[in-house]
Order: structure tokens, then C-alpha cells, then sequence
């Protein structure tokens, strides 16, 4: 039982189990009823996303300082109760199930999936 880090849209791994978007936004162009056949995600939770205005900043200035920031940034935003509970919940899951949380971005060291991961680690989950 774990926690795998994915990129949403890619080939499910053997044994995966739920796929939950970490996204602000659902995928482009697809259908809903595709979202899980097509390897998007199986549960939306943009709960676990960066602000819309956090990743606005981010992009305009992809700079490693840039970065640096931006995961400072998140990491506040996940601190807050609502998120944290959801963090501390999945972490708990990873002990019992098999799960994988998710975004598009395709380098995950430039994306929210690194820090969530960390975080994730640092609540305890079980990481694949």
C-alpha cells in the first residue's frame, strides 16, 4: 500500500489504485466520462492545487528564486487546516490502499507534485 506521484494523463501503473487530480483545473477538451478511461484522474481534489495566483506568479518568472518561492508559497497554502486534513487523510490511506495523486505538468521538479510529495513524506504516507 502507497502513494505513487504521477503525471496525470499517463499509462496507469500495475496496481495504482485511485487517481486523484491535484489540479485547479479540469483536463482540456475531455469529456468527463473520459477523465478516468483516458488516465486523467479517477477523483478531482483541487483542494491540493496551487491558487490560481500563485501559479500565475510562478510562470511569469521561472527562475530557480522564482521557484524557491513559489514551493515557500505552497507549502503555506497546504498548511492551512482544510488542506492540511486532506494531506493528513491521504497520508493515513496510503497505509491501507493504493493511491496516486497527480498533475500535468510534464518536469515534476517544476511542479506543486514535488513539494505535495514532501509534504505528503512528511505527514508520514507511504510513498511508491
Amino acid at each position: 500500500m502507497s502513494i505513487r506521484v504521477v503525471r496525470l494523463g499517463s499509462a496507469r501503473a500495475r496496481g495504482e489504485g485511485l487517481r486523484i487530480g491535484t489540479v485547479r483545473r479540469p483536463p482540456r477538451g475531455v469529456p468527463r466520462s473520459r477523465y478516468a478511461a483516458d488516465d486523467w484522474y479517477d477523483v478531482w481534489l483541487p483542494n491540493l492545487a496551487p491558487s490560481a495566483a500563485l501559479v500565475k506568479a510562478a510562470q511569469a518568472s521561472p527562475t530557480p528564486r522564482a521557484w524557491q518561492a513559489f514551493a515557500r508559497r505552497y507549502r503555506a497554502e497546504m498548511a492551512k487546516p482544510e488542506n492540511r486534513r486532506v494531506i493528513e487523510l491521504l497520508a493515513a490511506l496510503s497505509h491501507r490502499a493504493n493511491l496516486a495523486v497527480g498533475c500535468y505538468c510534464e518536469d515534476e521538479a517544476r511542479c506543486h507534485r514535488s513539494v505535495l510529495r514532501e509534504l505528503l513524506d512528511e505527514s508520514g504516507a507511504k510513498l511508491a
